[in-house]
């Protein structure tokens, strides 16, 4: 006998609760559930910087295994809690008046959204967060005990003082992951002006800063406004996820009080060096590198856009950074399933169901290089193709099952609709034997939209003909099987009237 049992933890109740935040970046996942090598994937899930690391250009002059070399010492002793250096290189990185005093140096980005979550919010407290957005700011404020008011992205700036008013932090992602929409350096700062006014802290995260218009930041103000905080990482900009590493910029007082608060030797030895390293590039925000990298951004991005835009049932929005976010609400399958089936063809896209708002009409797809978006558009035909052969076989067994009333069926809600001619039978919507490359029937091989070949039955009117329709669906209606019917209906039926 099963009896359900309340497990008794000894944790606050909504800690049990939590569902986790979801992410791209499931390479070895998708290995594992695909039995695809990791190598073989294409990750465009996960918005890294399609140029790449400095360590992979050499005119940048780093080299990373000089620089794990030089922190090795390190790994026989406690760091300096201080991080002096790295502190003094990203506000030389920023510029502007920052001092290393302003800065509080974070194992990634979730780890300064947990540091500042804790230091602010009792159980009780609410949090506003504009959705659709970044996950980890509503999951770091529920295992806090946060209530979570939602407002919509797209009315940020329409916001009354009576709701500021009533949330302790409001987390703004600048530019906004997923929709890519980079807002004005003006915007944000009239919205810190009345956040400030309502004793709410404008937490405003910059991960894609520097891919976007660093220009639009507002790092430099947050150094001297107690309710204002920025957010920067080196995860996206840098293109090193693996190595944790990011900061955030508050005022002095700020500053001090969350550097105390912080988890002690938050970075190891070698991301210390190595982000040290990275912040201190000539130019910083407007080095080289990111020069280079946000020119490469913004031609690979149009020529994503254009390919996609090419294919029915996605709408690429407008972008500001290294993703576009895509409506697929005109697609015949959903987020999910879309996904789905092109990591079995090892392409990652992030399915966007799990943000707020969107359920399963959005993905969003990372800038990457020429070929790699090629490669992409050729799995989404591949792709189309298989769901196409899919759904025909779906509808040829509701079409079986409910064959019989005697009436043609005539779609005339169809979009396609007239499609050949009048008097035409629909009742099979998706040809049984598509793809039969016979071009007696009218068909032939054309150039879809992304570039592959694939077989069109605009041409063929035979299982439109009533007849031909009927006596299909005799043989098909038998108690063999379906395969086997398909051959027979094909030979007997389809043959004759070629």
């Amino acid at each position: 006998m099963n009896v359900d049992k309340k497990i008794n933890l000894p944790l606050k109740k909504h800690i049990i609760g939590l569902v986790p935040a979801s992410h791209g970046g499931l390479v070895r996942k998708a290995s594992q559930e695909y039995g695809i090598a990791e190598s073989d994937i294409i990750d465009m899930s996960a918005s890294l910087n399609p140029y790449g690391s400095p360590f992979e250009h050499s005119e940048y002059g780093l080299d990373l295994k000089a620089l794990f070399i030089s922190a090795r010492d390190g790994m026989y002793n406690y760091p300096d809690n201080r991080y002096l250096d790295y502190r003094e290189a990203a506000a030389g990185f920023l510029g502007d008046g920052i001092s290393a005093d302003n800065i509080i140096p974070g194992n990634g980005s979730c780890e300064t959204i947990r540091l500042v979550a804790e230091c602010m919010i009792n159980s009780g407290d609410v949090v506003g967060i504009p959705q659709p957005t970044f996950d980890e700011y509503e999951q770091q404020c529920r295992i806090m005990g946060a209530s979570i008011r939602y407002f919509e992205h797209e009315g940020l700036m329409d916001i009354t003082d009576e709701a500021l008013k009533e949330v302790k932090i409001l987390f703004v992602c600048n530019p906004n992951n997923p929709t890519g929409k980079l807002l004005s350096r003006d915007s944000i700062l009239e919205l810190a002006k009345r956040c400030e006014m309502n004793s709410t802290l404008l937490f405003v995260d910059e991960a894609f800063s520097e891919l976007a218009d660093p220009s639009q930041s507002v790092a430099d103000v947050a150094a001297t406004n107690n309710h204002l905080f920025v957010l920067r990482s080196l995860t996206k900009n840098f293109a090193i996820p693996g190595i944790r590493l990011g900061f955030g910029v508050a005022s002095l007082e700020m500053a001090k009080a969350l550097n105390t608060a912080r988890l002690s030797w938050n970075l190891g030895s070698v991301p210390d060096v190595v982000g040290t390293a990275l912040l201190n590039m000539e130019g910083g925000c407007y080095s080289k590198y990111f020069v280079a990298s946000r020119e490469m951004i913004a031609e690979e991005r149009e020529y994503l856009t254009e390919r996609l835009s090419g294919i029915y049932g996605f709408e690429p929005l407008p972008s500001t950074v290294n993703y576009v976010f895509v409506d697929i609400r005109e697609l015949l399958m959903d987020s999910q399933e879309l996904t789905s089936r092109l990591a079995s063809h090892g392409i990652l896209v992030r399915d966007c169901s799990s943000f707020y708002l969107l359920d399963n009409d959005y993905i969003r797809i990372a800038v990457r290089t020429r070929g790699e978006t090629d490669r992409l558009i050729q799995a989404i035909g591949d792709v189309l193709t298989e769901a196409g052969k899919d759904y025909a076989e779906e509808r040829l067994k509701k079409t079986i099952e409910c064959a019989g009333t005697g009436l043609p069926a005539c779609r005339n809600t169809c979009e396609y609709y007239p499609c050949h001619f009048s008097g035409q039978d629909c009742t099979f919507c998706f040809c049984p034997f598509y793809p039969c490359e016979n071009p007696k029937t009218g068909g032939c091989w054309i150039e879809s939209t992304t570039g592959s070949e694939v077989w069109s039955c605009e041409k063929c009117i035979i299982l439109h003909k009533p007849e031909v329709v009927q006596e299909v669906l005799q043989i098909l209606m038998s108690d063999s099987d379906t395969e086997d019917n398909l051959k027979v209906s094909w030979e007997k039926v389809v043959v004759p009237h070629l």
